[in-house]
């Protein structure tokens, strides 16, 4: 197998998984390991799988072919390492945007992003977990905005445990039924907008109430 035969596994492991295991035995666990923190921890791999890729290793765990056990305590580990690693790379451009005069720069609305993910940083954090390409950015957007390392990482390890136990464990139940494999990413974003629009629903009220009570 060449390299590009390779990396073209990598990049559809989800439709692939079964071959990888065949040919690599025990170093899936690597690889996946390898993939998921390489997705959560550089901004510039957004495209890596990540959902699927999780549903369809729990659906393999439960062939046997894979221990569900190792597998979710080594993501989750990956999937904290990568966000934390993403987080770092982030600040360290953070502390350089805020100590230099760019005149490209509103610092006062990099100061506002700041502000709202001390108040909101947690949700963020949490439910892009289960978006694609948005869990890439969140930690990094997270450390530019200088969000406290302490209250990310509960987050972090919050938002990891979900996501990969959960996505794990469904396809350990579910992972053979065609109709939720092949409609997974549709599911995972009904399931965060069922989570999201009742809060977008809050604010809203509380700002209506807030506006209604002012002053004339």
């Amino acid at each position: 197998m060449d390299f590009m035969q390779f990396l073209d596994m990598i990049l559809h492991v989800d439709k692939s998984l079964g071959i990888i295991i065949e040919q690599y035995g025990t170093l899936i666990y690597f690889i996946l390991f390898a993939i998921v923190f390489c997705e959560t921890g550089l901004v510039v791999l957004p495209f890596l799988p990540g959902d699927t890729l999780l549903f369809v290793a729990g659906a393999f765990c439960a062939t046997g072919a894979i221990n569900p056990w190792l597998l979710i305590t080594l993501l989750i580990i990956a999937a904290v390492t990568g966000n934390t690693v993403n987080y770092w790379i982030g600040r360290a451009i953070g502390q350089k945007v805020f100590t230099h005069d760019y005149r490209w720069l509103d610092k006062a609305a990099l100061h506002k992003t700041h502000q709202f993910y001390e108040n909101h940083g947690g949700k963020t954090i949490v439910l892009a977990r289960f978006v694609p390409v948005v869990r890439t950015f969140a930690p990094f957007v997270a450390g530019v905005s200088t969000m406290t390392f302490a209250k990310f990482q509960l987050f972090n390890f919050t938002g990891a445990i979900l996501w990969v136990a959960g996505l794990v464990v469904a396809g350990y139940f579910f992972g053979n039924i065609p109709l939720i494999r092949d409609h997974l990413n549709t599911i995972v974003l009904v399931g965060i907008g069922a989570a999201v629009v009742p809060l977008m629903v809050g604010g809203v009220w509380k700002f209506y109430k807030k506006m209604a009570h002012r002053p004339t």
